[in-house]
């Protein structure tokens, strides 16, 4: 969307939401690091950011995604065309930095408008740019419903299935994963000659075109499989390495009754046994380590490099 700001007036709102987590992190190093007035300095920008995307980005049902040099806006449902974009509704959540309802119900018109159950898709935004008279830029290049136009955008469908497990919704954030999973576009013959390209790897894009909904892009797409591989272990399983710490926090299907996860760690094995009997999609009840209780809330152990294999046992619920 390279002239949607080409005069230096044009505004993101889905890299208004990007900036604020950036520096919300960045804050928080510069905290450990004595740095009190950079991170004030910081803070007090993220405070502006979410004062001025609160008043002025919520378009009623969802954010827009931004605003033309002139002000017309873009991901409005006053457009023709680009009326809702996912990435702006999923970074309202992954950031944190959006009101609570606003987002979840940003999230719920996703789920409406951009996820086609029947045709295996989540679409970037819809409609397509096509014939209005709105001129983003090289996007408009591509056929409508083909690309980053209007098709599924896996990087952007990606950080959905991530908000989805922001919000707790574990059914919807695993039911997307599940589409977007490239080996279900070819389960069957007719799935196959319709997605036409490999089936064990990602694909940047699927078109969501007349005549071609379903096909495969450009694969071998390592961005879109990096977030897929964060998206399924990290927000669905929960499990994240940070530093030498261990931390687990899953948002699953309701209808799973358990998982397992193996993790290496130098030369010790970690052993990971979630069980779910409540049947709930996220909260850890209770926790143990090699036989010995353990915080559960919220769970986090210290890796140790010790050869041995640790058994991590924990109930949700």
């Amino acid at each position: 969307m390279n002239r949607v700001g080409e005069g230096g007036r044009g505004e993101s709102v889905w890299l208004g939401w990007l900036l604020h987590a950036t520096l919300d992190v960045f804050a928080t190093i510069a905290d450990g690091r004595g740095d009190a007035a950079r991170a004030a300095n910081w803070r007090k920008h993220m405070q502006a950011l979410t004062t001025g995307l609160e008043s002025q980005a919520w378009d009623g049902d969802w954010y827009r995604r931004g605003w033309f040099d002139d002000g017309t806006p873009l991901g409005s449902a006053t457009n023709d065309e680009c009326r809702i974009d996912s990435i702006s509704q999923s970074w309202a959540v992954i950031s944190g930095a959006a009101r609570p309802d606003r987002a979840a119900q940003g999230m719920r018109a996703v789920d409406r408008e951009l996820i086609l159950h029947h045709d295996g898709l989540a679409l970037l935004f819809t409609p397509p740019f096509d014939r209005s008279a709105l001129d983003p830029g090289y996007i408009k290049g591509y056929p409508p419903g083909v690309r980053e136009n209007g098709g599924q955008y896996t990087h952007a469908a990606l950080w959905s299935v991530m908000a989805f497990a922001g919000l707790g919704d574990g059914d919807k954030a695993a039911a997307l994963f599940w589409i977007l999973n490239p080996i279900n576009h070819a389960r069957t013959r007719i799935d196959m000659h319709r997605y036409k390209v490999e089936p064990y790897v990602v694909a940047a894009d699927v078109y969501a075109a007349p005549g071609h909904v379903g096909r495969g892009g450009w694969t071998w797409y390592t961005g879109s499989a990096g977030w897929m591989q964060r998206a399924g272990i990290e927000s669905i399983l929960g499990l994240r390495i940070e530093g030498n710490v261990l931390r687990l926090d899953p948002c699953i299907p309701k209808s799973w009754p358990r998982f397992e996860i193996t993790l290496r760690h130098g030369a010790s094995r970690y052993e990971i046994v979630v069980e779910n009997p409540q049947s709930v999609p996220r909260g850890i009840a209770a926790a143990e380590l090699d036989g010995a209780k353990i915080a559960a809330r919220p769970l986090s152990i210290p890796l140790k490099d010790d050869g041995a294999i640790h058994r991590l046992q924990v109930r949700l619920g």
